[in-house]
């Protein structure tokens, strides 16, 4: 295990507001001490693997979970929330898997959203989740970008819904003169991360999971009948899915794990700020995002906070360094916050790819990863669950669309990938600038 990220990782938590606001069972899951034999075997307990598990016990297969934490250790735990359809990079999509490739992938993408909203429903999931998401655009080029994206999600990709807003319209539902356009999408939506890892994890148990805490996996041997060791026990399996992405699970051969690298987003929310003076601020409650390089987003929390989040590097730097820099950043958006207390600032990493398309793959017919999520693993994740789970049931049909996607390893190795990423992100930066 890589224990400089994890306390790196465990430094960016330690002043959560998604952890402040939980209660977690009264134990953590058992430690894995014992030989167990299933028929998968789980590597994360976060929405990737929580999500594969579930799917494959609908499927009557028996499922041990193991996650070197806790559920909701990881990004599932720390995110911004945003339960979006589509990816990305949506041409690269498109560019790689053709049109029909593309409105397949799409359907998945809002089957995901769908798939949330079908998940709190039947285990009773209390995370706060609210409909309606807005993209907005900062500059004229990026309206034009905007605009562009949104024709070609209808007309080309299947989104039943949008609906463009002009600079009048988007000032109605954001009390903020930064944004030129805007466009509403009323599938997509926001949660309470945390809290909805939290209740996935209790509907695993519920349904026959096996869920093991603080058992980090050492070693998987792979064959006909694969062996996850852990430093106390093992299980022993037909199958194995990879679901650390941005975490330290060091289970995938170098040239998987090279295709992904970590980088930190950071997030601050304010005090409360009562319920009239929130909704003076975004109207209907939806989540925001802008559609920079280098974005902002940001949405309002069940009690009334403003949770406001960005400034991604690959170094990891704390949150208390960069606390005022995003105050900054949300005075920038809303000015009649200069008043309002900072609570709480954190921070977690994203696992992104080079193409920002995420990445479904098998190392061996019987040991599957996914990975790659790129900023949108909210929803993405259930989808990759059921993914994997049907290919492991005889239907592979989802599993390979994405699977055609092709990925490029990330330059450098593992030394020189920081400072690779540090010059791209540089570079990106001054673009954005003019």
């Amino acid at each position: 295990m890589n224990h400089d990220f994890v306390r790196r990782a465990d430094e960016l938590a330690r002043d959560s507001y998604y952890e402040a606001s939980v209660t977690r069972p009264a134990a953590d899951d058992p430690m894995l001490e014992r030989t167990l034999d299933v028929d998968v075997c789980v590597i994360g307990a976060g929405f990737a693997g929580l999500s594969t598990a579930l799917d494959c016990r609908a499927r009557g297969l028996s499922v041990a979970v193991l996650d070197a934490h806790r559920p909701g250790w990881g990004a599932s735990g720390r995110n911004g929330g945003q339960a979006i359809t589509g990816f990305a990079k949506d041409e690269i999509i498109e560019r790689q898997l053709g049109a029909d490739g593309a409105r397949a992938a799409w359907a998945l993408s809002l089957d995901g959203v769908a798939l949330i909203a079908e998940r709190i429903a039947r285990y009773g999931i209390d995370c706060d989740f609210t409909r309606g998401y807005l993209t907005v655009a900062t500059k004229p080029r990026r309206v034009d970008d905007l605009r562009a994206w949104m024709t070609a999600a209808t007309s080309r990709w299947g989104h039943p819904s949008l609906t463009w807003l002009d600079e009048p319209a988007i000032r109605a539902r954001i009390a903020s003169t930064r944004y030129l356009a805007g466009v509403h999408d009323p599938l997509s939506g926001h949660l309470h991360p945390l809290k909805y890892c939290l209740g996935l994890a209790d509907a695993a148990r519920r349904e026959g999971v096996a869920l093991f805490a603080h058992s980090p996996v050492i070693d998987v041997a792979r064959g006909e009948r694969p062996v996850v060791r852990t430093p106390a026990g093992e299980v022993r399996c037909r199958f194995v899915v990879s679901c650390c992405n941005a975490g330290p699970g060091g289970v995938l051969p170098r040239a998987s794990a090279a295709r992904i690298a970590p980088i930190a987003s950071y997030i601050i929310a304010t005090e409360p700020l009562g319920q009239a003076r929130a909704d003076a601020l975004i109207a209907q409650r939806e989540a925001i995002c802008d559609n920079n390089f280098f974005l902002d987003y940001f949405r309002l929390s069940a009690d009334h906070r403003m949770l406001f989040g960005g400034r991604a590097n690959s170094a990891g730097a704390s949150p208390a360094m960069l606390s005022d820099a995003i105050r900054q950043r949300m005075v920038s958006v809303f000015p009649q916050l200069a008043d309002v207390k900072v609570d709480y600032a954190w921070g977690g990493f994203v696992d992104v790819t080079r193409n920002r398309a995420p990445d479904f793959g098998a190392i061996d017919p019987n040991f599957y990863y996914v990975q790659g999520f790129s900023g949108h693993g909210v929803a993405l994740t259930g989808i990759a669950g059921r993914t994997i789970a049907g290919a492991i049931a005889g239907d592979a049909r989802a599993f390979s669309l994405f699977s055609r996607l092709r990925h490029r390893r990330f330059p450098g190795g593992d030394a020189w990938r920081k400072p690779a990423l540090e010059l791209g992100m540089l570079y990106h930066r001054m673009l954005e600038m003019f």
